[in-house]
């Protein structure tokens, strides 16, 4: 009798978890987010961008772009990049804003924004930033005026080049130089140039055209050349706003060298 008893106890249990396993089967087990789930990584539809004047000392926003996948936190991150492209991560610049310091002056920033879900994170870059300008720099991308610019802002000797090719038996030299500030050419600079050591060639001073290059033509005088086995004509070269001193305001002063031919 007993043995009967669990037999039909135990047929009973089999047939209730068969109806229990078919019913779950016609009405779906609720989810349990694992199996079978459809949630993705955010997806970047359209990239974080910088807004601001890319100077020292104003502030910069970053916004962060659109996405999908309904992202639940954002992440910025800021860094300094050189002329390659290649970039390093500024420590603490982890907000929403950045303010330039004097140690991007020359560079360009990115702020990269680092988008999280329930399913994970994807990280996304913004075009770099206009090349960072010291304070004192005029606003916009065009060629600077010369009377606009003030310290700290500084002209800069960007190029300078000579021809034709320097020989012992040269008499005219064509000195070539660009002067830029805050990464745009200048126009109205004052650039002087003279031979080093004195008395080669005769020094002149012409002022920078729109797109900040100049060309001073100097003459052979009768130091040059300066010695015997001299190898190398340099030039003391130097740009000055008009009406400020030489040595101070903005001005820029720079040695350069250029190779004696035979």
């Amino acid at each position: 009798m007993l043995r009967k008893h669990l037999t039909r106890t135990r047929l009973g249990l089999l047939l209730a978890v068969a109806a229990g396993v078919m019913l779950g089967a016609v009405l779906g087990q609720p989810s349990t987010g694992v199996a079978g789930s459809t949630a993705t990584k955010p997806k970047n539809v359209t990239p974080p961008t910088i807004t601001g004047t890319a100077e020292a000392g104003q502030k910069l926003v970053a916004t962060r772009g659109t996405w999908t996948g309904k992202p639940a936190s954002f992440r910025f991150v800021w860094s300094r990049c050189d002329a390659d492209g290649a970039c390093l991560t500024i420590a603490g610049a982890t907000k929403k804003t950045y303010v330039p310091t004097a140690a991007d002056v020359g560079h360009t920033l990115r702020v990269t924004v680092t988008a999280r879900n329930a399913a994970g994170a994807t990280a996304v870059a913004s075009a770099p930033s206009a090349i960072v300008s010291p304070s004192g720099c005029p606003p916009g991308t065009a060629t600077i005026q010369v009377a606009s610019m003030g310290p700290p802002a500084r002209l800069m000797i960007a190029e300078a080049s000579v021809s034709p090719a320097v020989t012992r038996r040269s008499h005219t030299i064509h000195l070539h130089f660009q002067i830029t500030a805050c990464g745009r050419p200048v126009q109205g600079a004052v650039v002087y140039a003279s031979a080093i050591p004195f008395n080669q060639f005769k020094p002149a001073a012409v002022t920078t055209a729109a797109d900040g290059r100049v060309t001073i033509t100097e003459t052979r005088q009768q130091g040059f050349p300066a010695g015997r086995h001299q190898r190398l004509l340099a030039v003391f070269a130097r740009a000055t706003k008009p009406g400020e001193p030489a040595l101070a305001g903005v001005s820029t002063r720079r040695v350069v060298a250029f190779r004696i031919t035979r």
